[in-house]
């Protein structure tokens, strides 16, 4: 049996290797308390912001009851907003150095996985009305049956008059459901791969039965249920074609475990990194650099659009903020503005699973409780289609979280050839941008119940907090 060794020999290993620390035994009591106090706020705001646009008016209600001012009426002195579309946000607080110096900025993101509705969904099949979908993001889709879901989104109808619709998050609200097929029908279902025996197709929502009273027409269950809606919120069957209207789990977002040491959640990629940084911004007075929080829609997909990370929405931003600051927002100083930019891409990683650990490599793989995740790059395979902070900008990052108490862990998507992923730090790094992933380990990634340590949650706030204020 191998010994520890002399004291010499281990004071030596402190120094050279790089060992995770366990947060819970790493806070006071004073901080394990401010832990579960923290997630109390993130539970209410999972709860509320179960679509990206629920999300950034969540976020500006909140900013401004902060201080900060719409961007049009702002002054260069202000905390200041720039909301596009419903669905995209940046926040930005003037540094003490000025604004050629470059930014600290944050990108997160507010979309998650889910159910869309398709532009013509409501139809009648045996005696049933359901409503067709088209799964959004990377999904299992068998995730998605046998279970509470509920509609949410917007409608804007030909007057142009906006409609919100929300059913099913409400406790007195009726729910909807996505039948399984029964285990004693199942058996060749049961025989195809997982990525198949649920066809898209399938994934249709029950949402009514009862017939409209008129036996002599047809269709009668979608009639009664287009008149419920055209009641309740004024909607013809057209206004389904201009719609956003999604299918997103009814559960509330919950403490997991006999400790609460877990939040338990839809939506946590990457609306945990969303809340944290938003917090953190809120807490950041004074910064040292003008310190710019952005929440970008679209990244489950690709981020394509004009909510995008590929957008010019952060262009177009900093113009606006170089503007108000005297500085010509010309493409040239924007691009010297990016290179002097030192960023992180705010999104979590995967968490070591204790039912599947062959997937990991778990030396650099991270695990719950252990702190952010120190991500220096992304991708596939090859580390194709990845962003790869260089030396000189993780570094900094390193040094500034070890300087300020900040516990941080190596983090990757697994095993080099299981898979991968990626995150908008390329588009942002693309742009001459210094950036590099950082985000708390989350277990279950992508499914309606994602899960996340509280210690964790908490010291993402503290590092984004810290991040901004250098």
């Amino acid at each position: 049996m191998a010994g520890k060794g002399s004291e010499e020999t281990q004071q030596l290993k402190t120094k050279l290797f790089h060992e995770g620390a366990r947060l819970w035994d790493k806070f006071s009591p004073d901080e394990k308390q401010e832990a579960f106090e923290y997630c109390k706020g993130y539970l209410t705001f999972l709860n509320e912001a179960r679509t990206e646009r629920r999300a950034v008016r969540y976020f500006i209600d909140k900013a401004e009851t902060a201080g900060f001012r719409e961007l049009e009426s702002a002054g260069a002195a202000d905390k200041i907003y720039l909301a596009l579309h419903g669905k995209i946000l940046g926040l930005a607080i003037p540094g003490k150095r000025p604004i050629k110096d470059g930014l600290r900025l944050i990108t997160s993101h507010v979309d998650c996985p889910r159910l869309d509705l398709k532009p013509k969904p409501l139809y009648e099949d045996l005696g049933l009305a359901l409503l067709k979908t088209h799964y959004y993001g990377g999904v299992k889709k068998f995730h998605w049956l046998a279970r509470q879901l509920a509609l949410v989104g917007a409608i804007t109808a030909p007057n142009g008059e906006h409609q919100e619709i929300s059913i099913g998050l409400d406790p007195d609200d009726p729910i909807f459901t996505i039948p399984d097929l029964l285990p004693h029908l199942s058996r060749k279902q049961m025989e195809q791969k997982a990525s198949e025996f649920i066809p898209a197709e399938h994934l249709n929502v029950i949402v009514g039965g009862v017939p409209y009273p008129d036996k002599e027409t047809d269709e009668r269950v979608k009639l009664a249920v287009m008149n419920i809606l055209h009641e309740k919120y004024g909607i013809i069957e057209e206004d389904f074609v201009t719609a956003e209207l999604e299918i997103v789990p009814a559960e509330p977002a919950r403490d997991c475990g006999l400790d609460r040491s877990f939040v338990a959640a839809y939506g946590q990629d990457d609306r945990i990194c969303a809340y944290t940084s938003f917090t953190a911004t809120l807490e950041t007075a004074q910064p040292e650099h003008t310190a710019v929080a952005v929440f970008y829609d679209k990244e489950e997909v690709g981020s394509e659009g004009n909510t995008s990370a590929k957008s010019n929405f952060i262009e177009l931003f900093l113009m606006e903020l170089m503007d108000k600051a005297g500085v010509q927002p010309s493409q040239h100083n924007l691009h010297k503005l990016f290179a002097k930019t030192r960023a992180l891409s705010a999104d979590v990683t995967a968490a070591t699973d204790p039912n599947y650990p062959d997937v990991h490599e778990k030396r650099n793989t991270a695990k719950m409780g252990y702190g952010v995740g120190f991500k220096k790059y992304t991708g596939h395979g090859g580390k194709y289609l990845a962003s790869d902070a260089n030396a000189e900008h993780a570094g900094w990052v390193r040094k500034l979280f070890n300087d300020k108490g900040i516990v941080w862990q190596v983090s990757s998507l697994g095993k080099v050839d299981e898979g991968g992923g990626g995150t908008v730090a390329k588009y942002l790094a693309n742009m001459g941008v210094e950036i590099m992933d950082c985000g708390p380990a989350v277990l279950g990634m992508h499914s309606p119940l994602e899960l996340s340590s509280k210690d964790d949650v908490l010291m993402c706030h503290k590092a984004f907090k810290v991040f901004l204020g250098s």
